[in-house]
């Protein structure tokens, strides 16, 4: 399946494979077998995060899949208690020791903690950690046009990629359209609004009756065609393939504009980015 999964652009001219794997709540030796599982089906962009505390989980199943590190798209995320420069640059460094890597492909702020008020020196210091190659590319997390404004004016550097909640109960319109007009990629946690009754749509269940697809890959296909890059997690091997198969069709305008129309219930947890604290 590795060959069907098509590239998406960077602005720093890396590119990232247009679907990716979230690894949340995967850990311990189940948590290897289920990442190795995923490499063997075709998946090479892996999602992991200092405070999902699975770093080394991720390094282990690259090890022990055999395939090359060149060919992997692997990253982390700095978390809120760490944004000063120098913990921010040794929390870097302790994430590569954490998963006995030399570098990770992408490495984002995981939210902007606005009260904190130290996201934009945590910003420098991936900028610098970019320099010293421990990073190929550097990007956030939930971040608000607002905190993506202050970044660009304060360093010049436009984040790579801004990871958001995303699904068509919460389509987050007006922010991708921001990530479009500063050429920011937008990848997208919970992409099959995990804990709603997303799968049970009826308008998404007609629209994947029509397509001979579940609903999941209806979805997927759906945020890839938004220009969007989704990092589904799922444990089970018969939905890590079905997540993959979705690159041998395509939504029409009219099904993109039913999906996208979808009445919105907002963001499924209390984590406004305007105002959350992560630890």
């Amino acid at each position: 399946m590795t060959n069907h999964i098509p590239e998406v652009l960077l602005n720093d001219g890396l590119k990232v494979p247009a679907i990716g794997y979230g690894t949340a709540w995967i850990k311990g030796t189940k948590g290897v077998q289920n990442l190795k599982t995923a490499l063997d089906l075709g998946y090479r962009l892996i999602d992991s995060a200092f405070n999902y505390e699975n770093e080394g989980v991720v390094g282990e199943a690259v090890r022990q899949s055999g395939v090359p590190r060149d060919q992997l798209f692997i990253t982390s995320k700095l978390p809120g208690r760490h944004h000063k420069y120098d913990e921010a640059v040794e929390t870097v460094q302790e994430s590569l020791y954490r998963a006995g890597l030399d570098y990770y492909d992408l490495y984002l702020i995981h939210w902007p903690n606005p009260k904190v008020n130290l996201y934009v020196e945590a910003w420098q210091a991936l900028i610098d950690a970019r320099k010293q190659g421990l990073i190929r590319s550097i990007g956030v997390s939930n971040f608000l046009p607002e905190h993506l404004d202050r970044l660009i004016k304060e360093t010049g550097v436009v984040p790579s990629m801004n990871q958001i909640e995303l699904h068509p109960y919460y389509n987050q319109a007006e922010q991708r359209a921001y990530h479009n007009k500063h050429g920011i990629i937008t990848e997208s946690w919970s992409p099959l609004g995990r804990g709603t009754e997303l799968l049970k749509n009826e308008q998404l269940s007609a629209i994947a009756a029509a397509h001979d697809k579940s609903v999941s890959q209806i979805v997927l296909r759906w945020h890839v065609q938004l220009g969007a890059v989704p990092i589904p997690r799922s444990q089970s091997e018969e939905h890590q393939r079905e997540n993959l198969d979705i690159f041998d069709f395509a939504l029409s305008e009219e099904e993109m504009k039913v999906i996208s129309e979808i009445p919105t219930t907002g963001p499924l947890w209390d984590q406004d980015p305007a105002v959350y604290e992560e630890f």
